[in-house]
């Protein structure tokens, strides 16, 4: 009779984990899956490929601040690039570099986009956290 009653708590307690485990893989993956609403900023950043002066920069600022959809921008003259925020369901990146390419004439200027090499160096802290640990291997196995 024990013997039973030993064997039931034990699948139950067992069924009981395991479905605890789906649930928190399926909610981690639903967390974690990238989406894009009326709230969500993006950041991108175009390297000019020549020199700018302070009056360009304030040109190029002005300009960008005209295009729907963009949001803040910064220009730097020291670095001859350009950072700014969007929001993706408004506007894209690409287009709006293209549409500075030639409205503004800089036929150089480069959209950069960071390298997968890039992004996994992006935060130490990341990629040594247990929570990191958690979501690679659901990321993996699912």
């Amino acid at each position: 009779m024990k013997s039973r009653k030993l064997r039931r708590i034990l699948i139950g307690t067992g069924i009981t984990f395991m479905s605890l485990v789906l649930v928190l893989a399926i909610h981690i993956y639903l967390v974690t899956r990238p989406k894009a609403d009326e709230h969500t900023i993006v950041m991108a950043r175009i390297d000019l490929k020549q020199p700018i002066t302070t009056e360009d920069a304030g040109k190029i600022t002005n300009w960008f601040y005209e295009q729907g959809g963009v949001d803040h921008v910064v220009c730097n003259a020291a670095m001859d690039n350009v950072v700014f925020t969007f929001y993706p369901v408004k506007a894209n990146a690409n287009d709006i570099v293209d549409r500075f390419r030639t409205g503004l004439g800089y036929a150089k200027a480069v959209r950069f986009v960071p390298s997968e090499k890039d992004l996994q160096g992006g935060c130490p802290v990341a990629s040594t956290s247990y929570s990191y640990k958690v979501y690679s291997f659901f990321k993996h196995s699912l």
